[in-house]
């Protein structure tokens, strides 16, 4: 530091007691995130909904498998009562096991596609807002081809290619959703690389995997966290209608989008087969959009507002 006190050190922070450093202001920020987001009365039933599904689905593995469960076909297509609260499927097994067991596998794809979505996305967006040039230029026209293709047709035509399973479909799914994410990192990236403290810690030698990883990433933490959020709603919708249509999680695995496609065949007899995975799919789906709404309007209204639609995926 000059004698004077006027310079600035590579972490950000001004002279002595003019400005609070990026890691105080950054303490402040989440914790008025986490209060006004615990305001948001719509936004907290939703984050609990979520964590009565999830927690379900998760303990529902106490129950066995739904595909070895015993099988009694005199118990077959009971209507909901006490014993059987979702009623019981084809073959008498408990609809309300199966339709948490097959949450899990829906939600674990969801979650895992969402991941791979946003590791892709950090690290193109990344590159190219902070190498611009050819990076940049060849990177976003991969992202405008990914765009130009209606998501659903797009991973059809994958899972038509790749054999379908668990891990296919994961893959496809996250495959699919990176270029949003890539597209909002890069727009922060740019905004952010210009800011004194990055410079500052450039003229002080300190290298570009440096200055990523402690400088740029950390500022775009919370407009990347609303659009994951957003869009595993999506995701999750995206994998029951490629289960739905056979392309997805295939038998005996219990998948939300596999059963309502097979309680189509009794919905005269046996409505329940599609209605209770169906709602518990929707309960699901509209749960994440109301924690991610929440996430948005608590975490930074003025720059997460403009990329409301990238976490969404077309179907």
């Amino acid at each position: 530091m000059s004698e004077n006190g006027n310079a600035r050190d590579p972490g950000g922070l001004s002279p002595a007691g003019t400005e609070r450093s990026p890691a105080g202001t950054e303490r402040s920020f989440r914790s008025r995130a986490v209060s006004k987001f615990l305001r948001n009365r719509v936004a907290v039933a939703g984050l609990i909904i979520l964590m009565l599904i999830v927690s379900s689905s998760i303990l529902s593995i106490t129950a066995g498998d739904p595909d070895t469960a015993e099988i009694d076909l005199d118990r077959s297509l009971e209507p909901p009562s006490l014993s059987h609260p979702f009623g019981t499927d084809a073959f008498g097994r408990d609809l309300l096991i199966r339709v948490l067991q097959g949450g899990r596998v829906s939600l674990s794809v969801g979650f895992a596609a969402r991941t791979i979505s946003l590791v892709l996305g950090l690290l193109f967006g990344t590159l190219a807002g902070f190498y611009g040039g050819k990076t940049d230029s060849v990177l976003m026209r991969l992202a405008d081809i990914t765009f130009s293709f209606p998501t659903l047709l797009l991973l059809i035509a994958i899972m038509a290619v790749a054999s379908p399973g668990l891990v296919s479909l994961s893959m496809a799914l996250g495959i699919v959703g990176w270029a949003a994410l890539a597209r909002l990192v890069r727009a922060q990236v740019l905004s952010v690389r210009q800011r004194e403290y990055v410079q500052a810690a450039r003229a002080a030698g300190a290298s570009d995997l440096k200055i990523i990883i402690r400088y740029i990433l950390p500022q775009c933490i919370s407009p990347v966290i609303v659009v994951y959020t957003l869009g595993l709603g999506m995701t999750v919708m995206a994998e029951a209608s490629l289960s739905f249509l056979g392309l997805g999680v295939q038998p005996p695995v219990p998948s939300w989008g596999r059963m309502i496609s097979g309680g189509i065949a009794f919905m005269r007899t046996a409505p329940w087969l599609t209605l209770f995975p169906g709602l518990v799919l929707t309960l699901t789906i509209s749960s994440l959009n109301l924690v991610g709404d929440g996430l948005r309007d608590a975490l930074d209204p003025s720059i997460v507002r403009g990329f409301k639609g990238l976490g969404r995926m077309k179907l």
